[in-house]
């Protein structure tokens, strides 16, 4: 059918649902608009680094000035791995604020790799807040991390940390010793003594930052999400080109989302590394639980969420649960094999009867096969990304929609129910991202016709990579005066 006939055909039948009993949200969605998302440039803003050895409380006071929980908070050391940068805001001034783990001289294995992420963080930052516990006092890894402030050259405001009252605040004093100039004495726990180390720190910021990049405002953002030790961190930093963050035998080495700015296929993506999900929230403690919460919230700001398996290992009862997670925030997916040069003939046979077995409910997502450690198709994720965006993205002409529902009830109408047979007086996509349709019925249509439209409307519209969500509103029709 023609376009211009079958949006002829639309408007005939939505004039005719006039004559059924419309609410005001009803009528808002049949008069719904879409608006367009595109790329732009924002200034480079300043970048403030938070770096000091462990367990001093850095991560406290990124939450203090952030004004929210963000980071994760536990009362052991090394509890924050990978440098994490956060949008804040002071005395109407915007800047980055990234947090770092714990520097410590002489370390070996993943606290060896912490360190580097901080020093890297110094190198791209434009002042630092160094933060003491002014309640030991300095000590020889302090010393050591001045050294390596001074060869920055960067601005350094020197934090007295824990100074949580005036009985307290003579302990800041033996900070003088450290040659930074005075130490602040501040409160990340209780807030005291924040707001004016901020005003100092906004002094020093300039106003657009002399080491970040120009920001891209509106690359598509990709969480890559798993359990742990699949390779998520291993993926971002080949696609990054770099060691962004800390990757690690040890399980669960990630627990912050960690965002990069990454290029690949010429176009710019922003990558979100997410701490692995070991087992339901409900079921963890500590730094696990915050960082399963942070994960959940780090797929809800995301477009497109590719979920990487380990192929090496079955897959199991926590893999389909991280799916149905991606589902029920209605993201994009895509599906990342990792690990597959390390695949022998009798494991791929097993891996695609479990792929077709606990999987089958999202045959609609692109697969890649990868390599995160050698960077084997990683190129192939890009077709993968820009598909299912584009799927998460589409809207179905509302003309086009209800030539397609018509025919589709009048080659298999739905089943009759009490004597009754519910039919679509008319339909709507009411929204994308992800496509979702609005069906005005006479009757309920069953959860198994609903299934059949959707697969009918993949079929036929594509909408590979993308979930699609169908609701129903049942209305009467008006009665005669």
């Amino acid at each position: 059918m023609e376009d211009d006939v079958a949006e002829q055909r639309a408007e005939v039948l939505r004039r005719a649902l006039d004559e059924y009993n419309l609410d005001d949200d009803d009528l808002e969605v049949l008069e719904g608009d879409f608006a367009d998302d595109g790329t732009f440039l924002m200034p480079a803003l300043p970048v403030l680094a938070v770096v000091g050895r462990p367990n001093v409380g850095k991560s406290a006071l990124v939450n203090r000035i952030l004004g929210r929980r963000e980071a994760v908070v536990e009362d052991v050391p090394g509890v924050t791995r990978d440098r994490v940068s956060y949008r804040a805001e002071w005395g109407g001034r915007h800047f980055t604020l990234v947090d770092t783990g714990g520097w410590e001289p002489d370390a070996r294995g993943i606290d060896r790799s912490v360190a580097e992420q901080a020093e890297i963080a110094i190198e791209l930052a434009d002042a630092v807040l160094f933060v003491v516990d002014a309640n030991v006092g300095p000590t020889s890894s302090d010393e050591h991390v001045v050294k390596m402030l001074r060869k920055s050259d960067r601005p350094v405001l020197l934090l007295a940390n824990k100074v949580d009252d005036l009985v307290q605040e003579p302990n800041a004093a033996t900070l003088w010793g450290l040659g930074l100039g005075e130490p602040w004495p501040v409160s990340a726990l209780h807030g005291r003594g924040v707001a004016d180390m901020l005003d100092e720190a906004m002094r020093i910021l300039p106003e657009v930052s002399k080491v970040a990049k120009q920001e891209v405002g509106g690359p598509r953002r990709v969480a890559i999400v798993g359990r742990p030790n699949v390779g998520k961190s291993s993926l971002l930093n080949k696609a990054a080109g770099e060691e962004r963050v800390v990757v690690n035998d040890l399980a669960g080495t990630t627990r912050d989302p960690v965002d990069s700015l990454v290029e690949i296929g010429g176009r710019v993506w922003r990558f979100v590394d997410t701490a692995g999900i070991r087992k339901r929230v409900h079921l963890q403690q500590g730094a696990d639980f915050y960082a399963s919460l942070r994960t959940a919230t780090a797929i809800d700001k995301a477009e497109v969420a590719v979920v990487v398996f380990d192929v090496t290992e079955p897959l199991g009862v926590q893999d389909v649960r991280i799916v149905d997670m991606v589902l029920q925030s209605g993201r994009a997916l895509v599906l990342a094999f990792n690990k597959w040069d390390e695949l022998d003939d009798e494991r791929r046979w097993q891996l695609e009867r479990e792929i077709e077995q606990d999987l089958k409910h999202v045959a609609w997502a692109p697969r890649v096969n990868i390599s995160a450690k050698t960077g084997r198709h990683l190129e192939k994720l890009v077709p993968a990304l820009t598909v299912a965006l584009e799927s998460w993205d589409t809207r179905i002409p509302t003309g086009k929609l209800n030539a397609f529902l018509t025919e589709l009830t009048q080659e298999l109408p739905h089943p009759l129910r009490g004597g009754k047979q519910p039919r679509v007086l008319f339909a709507t996509q009411a929204q994308t991202r992800p496509p979702t349709f609005v069906l005005f019925t006479t009757g309920f249509l069953d959860p198994g016709y609903r299934r059949f439209i959707q697969r009918r409307l993949r079929e036929v519209f594509g909408f590979v990579g993308t979930p699609i969500q169908i609701n129903m509103r049942v209305r009467e029709r008006r009665k005669r005066k």
